[in-house]
């Protein structure tokens, strides 16, 4: 039931941000005196809709995105006569520019406000301190960060060792640990493969164990537990540390979706292999992938506020890709319309240096090869992400 509402808490989310990125086109458009005829929630067949003024808002039967309909978005639309002076691609190219930008700056805006309310009504997680007791125990090896334990996937050593939550692990290897550094230190110096003695203490008696380490996908040393943190808390923020802390995550994630994208292309073989998750690109994942991924939060054993401030994170994540996505020079994407205009305006210039008459908008006929083709990709590669997202789920961390 919890995974379930964590799953619809998101869709309703995506169709909010989605919204409000659409929303960052009409307003501007309605600002300039342009006509928007069309909003809507969705596609496909319509399931409701009411006109109020000159636009026809509503609600159409696929939650999968939405639009604004503004008249004259390009040249290749016919305009009735009576609308001529309110079409798009008749207004000075700032205006067009702004309402272009629209989208994406309400998406990052979004973003923004909702860090600032995050870290002033929330509060920021202060990290405690990690300890030698066990919070959790790893059942497999995973083949990388985010992936799951598959059929195949061979048990941790914890696991095999028999080592339980609230053991307070006193020594490995011989070596006396006394808070987290020293046993990660211990872990780590210790060769893959290499059975290690450990004492842990488990209800006030000491139970010795022998662990025989493992090789982690990325090649370091792994037991396979998590420890138990005391310490943690909540620290709501004054309005200026907020408004810092939100710029800072925003550009933190704005850095990580380049990364991801970047990085994509290379992870493509690795989508439906264990260690998908192993390098940033393999990360980027469809709308099921994050609907999956909320749904965890829900159901997961964390506390109230640590599963909100988890989903509203995913809220902030969702507008600041929809936000760096359309910022993309391809069309059919803001970014592509956008290009086009600076390109339109660099070509005015230097035909007005050259004392040539301005050529106009660009003919985008010529354009709709390319806008076919980065739409077939971009379709592509999300119902290939999908299908990785169905078939290799990425898993967060327990």
């Amino acid at each position: 039931m919890a995974f379930l509402l964590g799953a619809l808490a998101f869709v309703a989310a995506l169709l909010v941000s989605v919204m409000l990125h659409e929303a960052g086109h009409l307003l501007t458009a309605q600002r300039f005196g342009m006509k928007a005829s069309q909003f809507f929630v969705g596609f496909g067949p319509t399931l409701w809709s009411r006109r109020r003024g000159e636009t026809e808002y509503g609600v159409k039967a696929i939650p999968l995105g939405g639009f604004v309909r503004i008249v004259g978005y390009t040249p290749l639309e016919e305009v009735a006569p009576a609308d001529r002076d309110r079409a798009f691609h008749r207004q000075p190219a700032g205006r067009r520019a702004i309402v272009i930008a629209g989208g994406v700056v309400a998406n990052f805006l979004v973003a923004f406000l909702l860090l600032v309310m995050v870290a002033m009504a929330l509060g920021l997680k202060v990290e405690g301190t990690p300890t030698t007791t066990v919070r959790t125990v790893s059942e497999c090896v995973p083949a990388g960060p985010g992936a799951g334990c598959g059929a195949d996937a061979p048990r941790s050593p914890a696991a095999a060792a028999g080592l339980r939550a609230g053991d307070r692990v006193v020594t490995f290897g011989g070596v006396p640990v006394r808070d987290w550094d020293e046993l990660r230190r211990a872990i780590e110096g210790t060769a893959p493969g290499r059975a290690v003695p450990v004492v842990v203490e488990r209800g006030g008696t000491r139970v010795a164990l022998q662990v025989r380490t493992a090789a982690s996908g990325d090649g370091r040393t792994f037991f396979g537990m998590s420890p138990r943190v005391v310490g943690e808390r909540y620290e709501r923020a004054g309005p200026v540390e907020a408004a810092a802390f939100a710029g800072r995550t925003v550009g933190a994630m704005l850095g990580g979706v380049a990364t991801a994208l970047r990085d994509l292309p290379a992870a493509l073989p690795r989508l439906f292999s264990p260690d998908r998750g192993s390098i940033p690109g393999g990360q980027v994942g469809s709308v099921v992938g994050a609907t999956d991924v909320t749904g965890q939060i829900f159901s997961s054993d964390q506390s109230f506020r640590d599963k909100l401030s988890g989903y509203l994170a995913m809220v902030v994540m969702v507008n600041v890709f929809l936000g760096a996505l359309n910022v993309l020079p391809l069309l059919p994407l803001d970014g592509g319309h956008l290009a086009v205009l600076v390109y339109e305006r660099a070509r005015a210039r230097i035909a007005l240096a050259r004392g040539r008459p301005d050529p106009g908008n660009v003919d985008m006929t010529r354009l709709m090869p390319v806008t076919y083709v980065a739409t077939l990709l971009l379709v592509g590669l999300g119902l290939l992400l999908i299908l990785a997202d169905v078939l290799n789920p990425l898993r967060i961390p327990r």
